[in-house]
């Protein structure tokens, strides 16, 4: 089984999707997915679907979205099994179908308090975003910023649009979705440092701009949209932008920018481009939620 999340939801059996279009039932397979392999209670499954005050009727309309995803499975081993069978008379079909409800159930199971999807050996993005963008993180530790421009690139690439961009979110979804997207933040600060240290200033510029009017109060990235203007000859817009940052965060937050930030605007204004810090001297994780 195949599973991508990393924009639209996408779960393939067989090559064959298993992906309903009802909206609920999308959201009972994100889960699943998304924790797949984990028993996922009935509990939690009704908290997404229906909030802190789900209905008398919550467990029967779980097991029908249950049985409306299992259908979908069977029909996508039904398919899986002509296409290594061939074809085959009208008792034959009947055969494979019944071996397809069966596994169906082996598929997607049902254990005491949950569900639990099995998915096999196959591709999950969320998985193969989570071991390249590790080895970046390796790659950055070790100072071998090439390599780690490389592979945070390749972790970056995995993502085609917001985390479950078509799937109504429900609170389980919605902290999962949180979640990713600040896996996804941390990576692209890592990236963004990797290039800069090889000198690729002028390069990122145009991309932090749209990043900093996208992430308003992220201070890492403003520090590292400061320091490319800076290398870039453009120190006033570099200290503009520092300046821009502390309105938003005391208008909205009430709070002065981090000392790490403050000590980088300083350095903007004192040293020239020699004596400048090689890079913004501030964590990965120097952000403001807004």
């Amino acid at each position: 089984m195949d599973i991508d999340v990393l924009g639209t939801l996408a779960v393939r059996l067989d090559n064959v999707s298993i992906t309903p279009t009802a909206p609920k039932p999308r959201q009972v397979l994100a889960l699943l997915a998304l924790r797949a392999g984990q028993v996922v209670p009935v509990g939690v499954l009704a908290e997404e679907l229906w909030g802190a005050r789900p209905p008398r009727s919550a467990r029967a309309t779980l097991q029908t979205y249950i049985l409306q995803l299992r259908e979908l499975i069977c029909a996508a081993l039904e398919s899986g099994a002509r296409g290594t069978e061939g074809a085959g008379d009208a008792g034959d079909a009947v055969d494979a179908g019944g071996a397809g409800r069966r596994q169906a159930k082996d598929v997607l199971l049902t254990v005491p308090g949950g569900y639990l999807l099995k998915s096999g050996d196959g591709v999950s993005d969320v998985r193969e975003f989570e071991r390249l963008a590790g080895s970046g993180y390796r790659a950055m530790d070790a100072e071998d910023y090439p390599q780690a421009a490389r592979l945070l690139r390749q972790a970056l690439g995995l993502w085609s649009g917001p985390a479950l961009a078509d799937v109504h979110t429900g609170p389980q979804l919605q902290t999962e979705a949180k979640r990713l997207e600040e896996s996804r933040l941390c990576a692209l600060d890592q990236r963004v440092e990797a290039d800069l240290r090889l000198g690729r200033h002028r390069e990122l510029l145009a991309e932090l701009t749209v990043l900093i009017n996208q992430y308003p109060m992220h201070e890492s990235l403003c520090g590292q949209y400061m320091l490319a203007l800076y290398r870039s000859g453009r120190r006033g817009e570099a200290l503009d932008a520092y300046q821009r940052l502390r309105a938003t965060l005391v208008r909205t937050m009430g709070l002065e920018p981090s000392p790490a930030l403050a000590k980088l605007q300083r350095s903007l204004l004192m040293s020239g481009p020699e004596t400048l810090p090689a890079r913004p001297p501030m964590s990965a994780t120097a952000v403001r939620a807004g």
